[in-house]
Order: C-alpha cells, then structure tokens, then sequence
C-alpha cells in the first residue's frame, strides 16, 4: 500500500493553547507549528497532557485558549475530520472478526482501500477470519494501526503508539510512518519512548 501523496503543503499550527480538565488548568501558552513531511514527538512525564493535546487536536476536547489551524488542507473539514487518532484504547468490536473490524472503520471513515491489503501491511492478513477477542495486545495494536492506513488522512495522531508492540511490529511502524511522511503526511505522536524518525521535532511538556 502506497503512502499519502499531500499535493499542497499543509502546515498544523498552535497558537498560545490552553487546555483545562475538571476545572484544572492542565497546560497554557502552548504553541507549535508542523508541515508537510514532518514529525513532532510530544514527550513529557505523566498527566502533564500529552493525550489532551492530541484529543485536541483531533476535535475530542474543547479548546479552553488559543487557536489550532491547518493551512493547506481541505477547508471544508476540519482538522479532526482530515487526522486519524490513535488513542490508548483500540477500538475494536469482540464478536467482529478482523477483517469486520477493518471493514466497519473503513466505511465509516469513508476509505475506498482494501482492508485485506491494509491488514498484511500489518501482518494480519492470516488472521482476518479470527473474531478480534481472540488477539494478543500487540495484534490488537496492529489491527488498530491497520485502519491508519486504510483510510487515507493527511495527519496522524498517535498517543503512545507502540505500546503492546514487540521489536518486530515497532520496526513495522516505523516503515508506515516512514511512507506516510515520504508523502507528505504530518504526525504528532505523544510517546516516552523513541520512534526511530529522524530529524523528528520534540515538543516536551511541563506541569503547568
């Protein structure tokens, strides 16, 4: 499965972001800006809002200050509508099989791909007749990955993406990011652990 091709350079900014939960002033002042082609890797320790940035990014928070904008993309979608969020949970239906689960998130998302070609760009392909209760963490990791690439979106936001992953399947992401920023896709992945990506911005957050 080909990578992305971005024909417009497309630029995510950040401006001055504030984010508050339960009344919490989680972070404030925040500000970024990422293109085409290019990666930033959000670290920092626990609770300083690594996932709130990306759920806010992605449309699942409100913004509490501040102004988030993609120059270069479709004006009208917004931002979370052009993103996959790969979030904590993988989102997945027990009683569907594999390659149901796949199926499912390919046509909500509007994809027009093979999800079989998806699911042995992930090494699943054998198991897509398998109900998805049956898979390990990691498989189930990869099922949730699968859709990334099934659907095609500019953005990627991944909080903690290689988690449940062994060496091989982290080495099997870091081809599909590879691809997806060889043609011109963006990431912005909250992780404590490195990606391999090089020449990756860092965007390190602190308790507010």
């Amino acid at each position: 499965m080909g990578p992305i091709e971005v024909t417009e350079l497309m630029t995510l900014s950040a401006d001055a972001l504030t984010c508050r939960r339960g009344g919490r002033l989680i972070f404030d002042q925040l500000s970024f800006s990422i293109a085409s082609g290019r990666a930033l890797l959000v670290t920092g320790r626990n609770g300083v809002g690594k996932s709130s940035l990306l759920r806010m990014i992605a449309g699942l928070l409100r913004i509490a200050g501040g102004r988030l904008s993609l120059s270069g993309g479709d004006p009208e979608q917004t931002i979370g509508e052009q993103s996959h969020y790969l979030g904590h949970l993988d989102a997945l239906k027990p009683a569907l099989s594999v390659a149901e689960n796949l199926s499912f998130w390919t046509s909500y998302l509007g994809g027009a791909g093979d999800p079989h070609e998806a699911l042995e760009n992930v090494g699943l392909e054998a198991l897509a007749h398998l109900p998805a209760s049956y898979l390990s963490a990691g498989q189930r990791r990869r099922l949730s990955i699968a859709r990334l690439i099934a659907v095609k979106r500019p953005l990627w936001l991944l909080d903690e993406p290689t988690a449940a992953l062994d060496t091989d399947a982290q080495a099997m992401l870091l081809t599909l990011l590879q691809s997806h920023l060889a043609g011109g896709g963006m990431v912005v992945a909250a992780t404590h652990l490195p990606l391999g990506l090089a020449d990756a911005g860092q965007l390190r957050l602190d308790a507010a």
